[in-house]
């Protein structure tokens, strides 16, 4: 585990803001802003450079999905870019081969589901892009080209993940050029998706969807079997959408949609409003004990009803609803832990995805959030094209019954989540995180944090984390991942009340790389906060 000490104060600027889990990245958004850039354009700059940057973590080969506040319009617009399956997808296709799951790993989640994040990129860019797409590219395609310096994170993942044979030949040629990990410090290149990108930058979403790049990723995925093909890129299309949102003790917060599982956050705060928590130890046994109650009762929600709904309704007025919220809150015990078989729930495992927040001087605001769902995704690497393939489609059913089975045209139930908060009709919040499972937690706590608490954004998203759920292979679903700062008699009890504790170290990769920018209504002033537990920082001008 990649030891973590911190203390740092969040970042004040009067105009624009930046945060992410890299530094370059962030360095990259405030860049294009002082250009005359837009919060968009900022995030676009961002995003790009994580995917050359973070190439663990999220790549041009993944989906994103965004909020977007319009302080002009006083609006808050939702962008779904999530990737669809192929036109070829079909459940009987892995069930003739005798597989009741689709793999994790490998050439078969690599192929099985278009990427869609760039397709947000580019739907973005043309409402609410001042300068060219490739002003917004030039620095991720200049890191590409010509090298950027491998921070400890990345050679540590590069490390594990090459020597327990997840990463294909093509992912090793490019991260262990030198045949074996980079170190920290060292310069790392992918001169194959500085192509990709120039692409993009040239032709917008015909760079990626079309021509030469392609005909490429489809001439791969015939060549080792698999799905996608170039009509299913010509197809892959962004599409915006209306935003969920719910009030919390006066203030209303925004999550994005199915087929994301942004309502849990809602539901789950609906679930603990009535609660004093202002008045409980924010690292006590009484809190963690009644937000991990929250959890089981909205992910089992989120289990039995979230799909894509263009073919499957999703009742989200009713799950985000205060009514519904006091009938389920009935389940919820002060004594002992609320039995899983009350709630089943499957959960997930880890994810890997990169948080961009970015406000520009006119208060306009952009959370994006974009992903591989694993570490290094697939571990596919597109043949010559650098492209990191995501592994997303492994989160589709094989049950034909299920809301999420796997159809053509579908997108899997997605794990990423963006927010946005407004106090008084003004926006005050952007929020975001990595964590699959965890992203909905992680949301809850610092919510609670910032509201509850009255904690500035760099202190809320430092706070320790607990993550209720699966995080490694082999783990039970049950399990109370509880970071190590939080008191030893606070586990006591939680385990005296029927929780499974896990103890993690001080700050845990695992329990997310959570950014957020707070805006002053008095001054206007942004506060930035970036989590310790990433490589990222919070910049401003």
């Amino acid at each position: 585990m990649f030891p973590i000490h911190t203390g740092r104060p969040a970042t004040f600027a009067p105009k624009g803001m930046v945060a992410s889990p890299h530094s370059l990245a962030s360095a990259a958004g405030v860049d294009a802003l002082r250009a005359g850039g837009s919060a968009v354009d900022a995030a676009i700059a961002t995003g790009a450079a994580l995917s050359v940057l973070y190439p663990h973590m999220t790549s041009v080969g993944g989906d994103a999905f965004w909020l977007i506040y319009d302080a002009e319009a006083g609006r808050v617009r939702c962008l779904n870019g999530g990737g669809r399956a192929a036109r070829s997808a079909r459940i009987d296709w892995f069930h003739s081969r005798g597989m009741k799951e689709i793999p994790l790993r490998g050439f078969l989640p690599a192929t099985l589901t278009v990427p869609g994040g760039v397709a947000s990129w580019c739907a973005a860019h043309e409402e609410y892009g001042r300068l060219s797409l490739a002003r917004d590219l030039a620095a991720a395609i200049g890191y590409a080209r010509e090298g950027f310096p491998v921070t400890g994170r990345l050679a540590r993942a590069i490390e594990l993940h090459a020597a327990d044979n997840s990463l294909n030949a093509h992912a090793l040629a490019i991260f262990t050029a030198r045949g074996a990990a980079p170190r920290a410090g060292d310069k790392l290149a992918n001169r194959g998706l500085a192509l990709v990108l120039e692409r993009i930058a040239a032709a917008g979403r015909e760079g990626f969807y079309a021509g030469d790049t392609a005909r490429s990723l489809a001439s791969f995925a015939r060549a080792g079997g698999g799905f996608f093909d170039e009509a299913d890129f010509r197809a892959q299309q962004a599409s915006w959408a209306e935003p969920l949102s719910a009030t919390y003790r006066g203030v209303e917060i925004f999550e994005t949609p199915p087929p994301t599982q942004g309502f849990t956050v809602l539901e789950m705060l609906n679930l603990i409003e009535p609660y004093e928590i202002g008045k409980m130890d924010p690292l006590g046994p009484e809190l963690a004990h009644l937000l991990v109650q929250a959890k089981q009762i909205a992910y089992h929600d989120r289990d039995r009803l979230l799909a894509d709904p263009e073919f499957q309704s999703v009742p989200v007025e009713r799950l985000i609803s205060k009514p519904y919220a006091a009938e389920r809150r009935l389940l919820m015990r002060a004594d002992r832990a609320l039995p899983w078989d009350l709630v089943p729930s499957y959960g997930t495992l880890a994810g890997d995805t990169v948080f961009v927040c970015a406000v520009d001087g006119e208060g306009n605001a952009a959370a994006l959030i974009q992903s591989l769902y694993f570490t290094f995704g697939s571990g596919v690497v597109a043949g010559d094209t650098g492209v990191v393939l995501q592994n997303r489609s492994a989160y589709f059913s094989l049950d034909p019954l299920h809301p999420n089975r796997l159809e053509p045209g579908k997108r899997p139930m997605h794990t990423l989540i963006a927010s946005l908060a407004l106090k008084d009709g003004r926006l005050w919040q952007v929020l975001g995180c990595m964590g699959a499972d965890g992203q909905p937690q992680i949301h809850l706590q610092s919510y609670v944090g910032l509201v509850d608490f009255g904690l500035d954004v760099q202190q809320a998203l430092e706070m320790p984390r607990w993550l209720s759920g699966r995080f490694n292979i082999g783990d039970s679903r049950d399990l109370l991942n509880i970071e190590g700062r939080f008191p030893g008699a606070t586990v006591k009890e939680l385990e005296r009340r029927g929780h499974t504790a896990n103890r993690w170290p001080d700050f845990c990769e695992l329990a997310g790389h959570a950014h957020g920018i707070t805006i002053d209504p008095v001054s206007g002033v942004r506060a930035g906060g970036s989590d310790p537990r990433s490589d990222g920082a919070a910049i401003g001008y």
